[in-house]
């Protein structure tokens, strides 16, 4: 069980505390920042690329398989469900204005992992019905990662929608993302959250082995 979750957890599809979207100014550095956080401790990697053509994407994935595979990663793709499953990932990642969630679980079958971006309330109820695995709920404040960036919820935005979520009968896990830094960790855990996702923590960092054992195992 993660030491971030404190709730039992499908093992088939547990959900990692720790999510890296993958950074980089082409495919070259995405998929070497990707084996750089693998290298440090990360087994949970979302491959993030946009404003590329399809071709290279599937390209990219299907390194980015193999990398995640020989470190026995999971590797979740960003929005592009088709190569998801062309390249036999573990799953995929859908924002808001992404392939609708009922036609890519169509799409992958029941074992692959989905996963949706929210911003509200009712975004995450909507992901409920829709049977996504995880949430990851943001922004938590400004990222220069994302170029249409929702509506910032802080601390207070998280707390407040978070005891909202909890009270349904059932739920699935939710990841805080967007501008994280290892000094919210603690506050982020003790309202709830399930884990975090980020980039730039650990593509700029010169150790990322501290900062990925720091949330995973729950130490200072």
């Amino acid at each position: 069980m993660n030491q971030f979750l404190n709730k039992p957890v499908n093992l088939q599809k547990e959900i990692s505390a720790l999510h890296y979207i993958s950074q980089g100014e082409n495919a070259k550095v995405h998929l070497e920042n990707i084996e750089r956080v693998l290298q440090a401790g990360g087994n949970w990697i979302q491959l993030r690329l946009k404003e590329t053509s399809a071709k290279e994407v599937l390209e990219t994935a299907i390194s980015a398989r193999e990398i995640c595979s020989a470190y026995q990663a999971k590797l979740i793709i960003n929005d592009h469900v088709e190569i998801a499953k062309t390249c036999n990932a573990d799953g995929v990642h859908l924002g808001q204005e992404d392939t609708n969630v009922l036609e890519a679980r169509q799409i992958l079958g029941e074992e692959k992992i989905i996963g949706g971006t929210a911003n509200t309330l009712r975004h995450c109820l909507d992901h409920l019905q829709n049977g996504v695995d995880y949430i990851g709920l943001g922004p938590l404040r400004f990222t220069s990662t994302k170029k249409k960036l929702s509506p910032i919820l802080g601390f207070s935005g998280y707390q407040e929608l978070i005891e909202k979520y909890s009270q349904q009968k059932n739920t699935v896990p939710i990841i805080a993302i967007g501008g994280i830094t290892l000094n919210d960790i603690e506050e982020l855990r003790e309202i709830g959250l399930s884990g975090v996702a980020v980039s730039g923590l650990l593509t700029h960092s010169e150790h990322p082995e501290k900062e990925i054992q720091q949330i995973l195992d729950k130490r200072k």
